[in-house]
This record gives structure tokens, C-alpha cells and sequence, in this order.
């Protein structure tokens, strides 16, 4: 059972049709587009097209340094459920490895709600570090940026 402190979660009804949003999710190359924290920079390596179970993409990071992700998709069912593994070689994967992105779309009154959780129950880094308020507070605060702009793109 996955301890409730290792998963922090945020939803908002989108008003755009789940295919629209998955669309935006499975593509890496819209991941610069979406993201909230400030953080992703570009597409590194990709499986080309839309992502699928158990494809792998790199992605160009930025979190006060440099650094690379190799993700790795872990659940997949179209138009409702993605999630991907982060991981990286070298220090940064063995020390930030292992949190999971996902995404869930089911549809709501006015649209889609769209719940995002980043969970780190697998993860490799230190727990206590992750559990604390500030990380949990800022992941939040990304994750909320993040759902956001995805309705400001899909609406505009």
C-alpha cells in the first residue's frame, strides 16, 4: 500500500474533450508547452509521434542546473490514463530517480477533470526530503501552473 505522504495530487475540469488533452500529455514535444514548474526545457530522444506503453523519452531539464530525464511510460490507456517513470543516468538518477508523473482524464460537467499526481513511492531520492512542505508546496503550486496552461492552450 503506497504510504498517502508519497502521492500529491491536484484536478480541475478543463473544458476541452479528453482526446484534445491526452493529445497534449502523450506528446513530448508539447511538454515544454504545458509544463508549470519551469523546468522542462526540450525533448532530448523520443520514440517519435505519440507516446505509448513503454516507450522511453529524454527530456532537457533545468532545475537551478542542467540536467537529462529518461522517462519511461509505465501506464497507458487512451484518452483517459498516462503516467511515466522519471529516471536519469549518472548522479542526478541515483539520486532524484524514480518519481512517477501521471495523469488522469475523465469526463465532467463542462469538460474534462484532470487530475495530475506525482508520486514517490518508487522513488530513489531521500523521502523525508520529498515529504517536506516546501518540495510537496512547490510541487503543488507546479503541478496547479501546469493544468492551467494546459487549458489556456486548448481554449485560446
Amino acid at each position: 500500500m503506497t504510504d498517502p505522504r508519497d502521492v500529491e495530487s491536484v484536478e480541475r475540469v478543463i473544458p476541452a474533450p479528453p482526446e484534445a488533452i491526452f493529445s497534449l500529455l502523450a506528446d513530448p514535444a508539447r511538454h515544454h508547452d504545458i509544463d508549470g514548474s519551469g523546468s522542462v526545457n526540450q525533448p532530448k530522444t523520443t520514440s517519435g509521434g505519440r507516446l505509448k506503453l513503454g516507450d522511453q523519452f529524454g527530456m532537457g531539464m533545468k532545475r537551478v542546473v542542467p540536467y537529462s530525464t529518461t522517462n519511461t511510460v509505465i501506464e497507458f490507456e487512451d484518452d483517459r490514463r498516462i503516467a511515466w517513470r522519471t529516471g536519469s543516468t549518472g548522479f542526478m538518477g541515483k539520486v532524484l530517480g524514480g518519481p512517477i508523473w501521471r495523469y488522469e482524464l475523465e469526463p465532467a460537467d463542462g469538460g474534462t477533470r484532470v487530475r495530475e499526481s506525482w508520486d514517490i513511492s518508487e522513488s530513489r531520492a531521500e523521502k523525508p526530503l520529498l515529504r517536506m512542505g516546501k518540495v510537496r508546496k512547490d510541487t503543488r503550486k507546479s503541478m496547479t501552473q501546469t493544468l492551467e496552461n494546459i487549458e489556456k492552450l486548448l481554449t485560446a
